[in-house]
């Protein structure tokens, strides 16, 4: 069985990507045959205006997988735009798509409402669910690694392909099914969205001392004054990063200590940096060990292996139209 699932070049990996993406394609990679790609195109989608340097991006971004885990021995990784099927198969499904099931689309219609994406409005991310069928549908996914949220845009890649199918009678796309992961969110140091625009993420890479800096900014219960109050460690984001990175007994342990007033936020924040410390710091040391060379390499032999299977499922499209 096949999964498929991508990732957007847009600047390094932090702590939400390890937790949201990272944790669950190592637990594929195991279970599936997996193709993990660098979804550039994807990108511009969005950013097209913000001058980023995507080759450089996406050899970074394959860098951080492999360093967090990922095996290129397990799984398949590329570059999506070395794959020109992707955009061949892009423009047929954007020929055959009416426009109200995309902006119906319920990740469009937010967007929209939001000065900044309402400004741009460009032809890409309105037909961006198109292209990531191509993603999906060129390779016979059996399953796309999704949560809840997600599952509009793939009901519209299916729909995309139930409607292929009924103007050329032929079915040959698989209909690619969710498999449904439980996403945490883990907020930015803020309370917001973790993002680098907001510059409330700890990076992937980062030093040890750079990661206590950080946590020790980090917002807690604002009604806790002394060290002796009783705390609310529900309202706490230094909490929520312990239920991400320490132990069960050590959650359980900081939480009751917490709302009897018997551990200050600096003692719990020094034990969630060091928590966080034995995460990254095996990530950020292997990721400085490999080469741009050696990432190249990897990328180029999975470009070869996704270049074959698009290929051949291209040539199948054109014989069903042509």
């Amino acid at each position: 069985m096949r999964v498929v699932s991508g990732m957007r070049p847009t600047g390094k990996l932090h702590l939400g990507h390890y937790i949201g993406v990272i944790e669950n394609w190592k637990r594929l990679q195991d279970e599936y045959e997996s193709f993990f790609f660098v979804a550039n195109w994807h990108a511009l989608s969005t950013k097209y205006d913000e001058g980023l340097n995507l080759r450089e991006l996406s050899v970074e971004l394959v860098k951080e997988w492999i360093a967090s885990g990922i095996d290129p021995n397990k799984v398949t990784l590329f570059i999506q735009s070395e794959i020109k099927e992707h955009a061949e198969l892009y423009l047929v499904f954007n020929m055959i798509t009416p426009i109200s099931w995309l902006e119906r689309n319920p990740t469009y219609k937010d967007a929209m409402s939001q000065p900044e994406y309402k400004k741009k409005n460009n032809a890409g991310f309105l037909t961006y669910p198109v292209l990531q069928t191509a993603d999906i549908v060129l390779y016979d996914a059996d399953f796309v690694p999704i949560g809840e949220d997600q599952k509009p845009h793939l009901e519209i890649a299916r729909e995309i392909v139930r409607h292929f199918h009924y103007i050329y009678k032929k079915e040959i796309f698989k209909e690619p099914k969710e498999l449904l992961t439980k996403i945490p969110r883990l907020p930015g140091l803020d309370g917001r969205k973790m993002s680098k625009s907001y510059n409330n993420a700890i990076y992937l890479d980062e030093s040890k001392e750079e990661i206590w800096q950080k946590i020790r900014k980090a917002k807690t219960d604002p009604s806790r004054i002394k060290k002796t109050d009783p705390g609310h460690p529900e309202v706490c984001i230094v909490f929520e990063y312990h239920k991400a990175f320490s132990s069960p007994d050590e959650v359980k342990e900081i939480e009751k200590a917490c709302k009897k007033g018997e551990i200050g936020c600096v003692e719990c924040k020094k034990r969630c940096a060091k928590n966080i410390e034995k995460i990254v710091m095996p990530i950020r040391e292997k990721k400085a060990k490999l080469k741009n060379d050696e990432i190249l390499d990897i990328i180029n032999q999975g470009n070869k292996k996704a270049k074959l299977l698009a290929e051949a499922k291209m040539d199948e499209v054109n014989r069903v139209i042509f």
